[in-house]
């Protein structure tokens, strides 16, 4: 009797193990119609001098950046302000890929042009925001969130990739305090990141995976560093688990840096070190780009920085290169001003930061040699 029940569970684990090995195959013949394309089109958008242009906010945060400048929030004013960016002339030679919301995505300029059509005769891959915002993680510190989104991503996607997008991304936030990030938050984020580029990558949008590390606290670059160290190490554990196909991936981390109201001095080579010696301790050699958001460092900061990272020696083989938003868009959107007459004048200036940051990717980017915004663009608990 003994005998026969052990008979009967290992013909169980066979059964189990076949299962579990048929759901595998099939999730991956759902990955491997979009890998050449998927892997192609990361490639691309991590080329050489190229960065991604992220003009995602929701309504209500363009809200704000329109209300900065004395202009109302109207859905022509967003389209008339970002018509303006999609249509800078030689945009393309700077800039790869440009992160839209899901209103901009199906929005057409004045004159009746699809701005994915616009982006696409400037060489540049339009893509989506598709997470649907932030929400109090329960069981754990206030301050700790969880990103939404998940139901009925793959279909959502299926729908944005139709409509001409090609890539994706999902911003996860993590805060760093005495006890923050928990190990809750970490798994938590990190099993989101990688279900959704899971999602994304079946329905053929390559996923940037966005662990963000807000700037918020006095902690020094140390701290930051081994926080993110294990947020990393998280997400790319969750990512392996999930079945992620990393060549058609890319990874949006923040800089390693110290808190903002750290006291303590620290240089830019020092944040272009850790920066890079973090990314090699945690990020696999498979991931085509790393495209850095700026978090609120200033417009000629976060090109100083990402320059200073690109004349290191290194020993991960990626493109380090950029994804920023509001270094990319202030000069822009002050000199724009919401007036016609304007409109040549904040290109240029939409040009001018574009140019300092292909630069920087290649490690040529001279500080001050192009024209930036004044201050600090930190914003303690930056939501959009």
């Amino acid at each position: 009797m003994i005998y026969s029940l052990q008979v009967l569970a290992t013909i169980l684990m066979v059964i189990i193990a076949s299962s579990d090995a048929l759901r595998m195959m099939k999730l991956s013949m759902a990955i491997s119609d979009y890998k050449a394309e998927l892997a192609a089109t990361a490639a691309k958008i991590a080329g050489p001098g190229k960065g991604i242009l992220a003009v995602d906010e929701s309504t209500k945060t363009i809200g704000k950046r329109l209300q900065s400048i004395g202009i109302e929030n109207t859905e022509e004013n967003r389209r008339d302000y970002r018509g303006l960016l999609f249509s800078a002339p030689g945009l393309g030679q700077y800039i790869s890929g440009a992160i839209l919301y899901e209103e901009t995505l199906y929005q057409s300029d004045k004159d009746g042009k699809q701005f994915v059509k616009t982006l696409h005769e400037q060489g540049i891959y339009p893509g989506i925001k598709v997470d649907t915002g932030l929400q109090p993680l329960p069981g754990a510190d206030p301050i700790e969130t969880w990103c939404t989104g998940l139901d009925g991503l793959k279909e959502r996607a299926a729908n944005y990739y139709a409509q001409g997008a090609r890539f994706a991304k999902w911003r996860a936030v993590l805060q760093i305090t005495e006890t923050c990030p928990s190990a809750l938050s970490l798994q938590e984020n990190a099993w989101g990141l990688a279900r959704y580029a899971r999602a994304c990558q079946e329905s053929g949008l390559v996923p940037i995976v966005e662990p963000e590390i807000l700037m918020d606290g006095d902690h020094n670059i140390d701290r930051t560093a081994a926080v993110q160290e294990k947020v990393l190490a998280a997400v790319y554990k969750a990512l392996s688990d999930n079945g992620v196909f990393l060549e058609g991936s890319l990874l949006k981390p923040s800089m390693t840096v110290p808190g903002a109201e750290c006291t303590e001095p620290v240089s830019k080579e020092k944040i272009a070190e850790y920066t890079i010696r973090t990314l090699e301790r945690t990020v696999p050699p498979a991931v085509p780009g790393i495209t850095f958001l700026s978090g609120g460092l200033s417009e000629e900061e976060a090109s100083i920085y990402l320059n200073t990272m690109n004349t290191l020696k290194r020993k991960g083989p990626w493109s380090v290169t950029f994804s920023y938003g509001r270094a990319l868009q202030q000069s822009t959107l002050k000199t724009w001003a919401g007036k016609a007459e304007n409109v040549v004048a904040a290109q240029n200036a939409l040009l001018a930061r574009a140019q300092a940051n292909s630069e920087a990717n290649l490690g040529k980017y001279v500080a001050g040699s192009q024209p930036s915004a004044d201050g600090t663009l930190f914003v303690k608990g930056y939501k959009y």
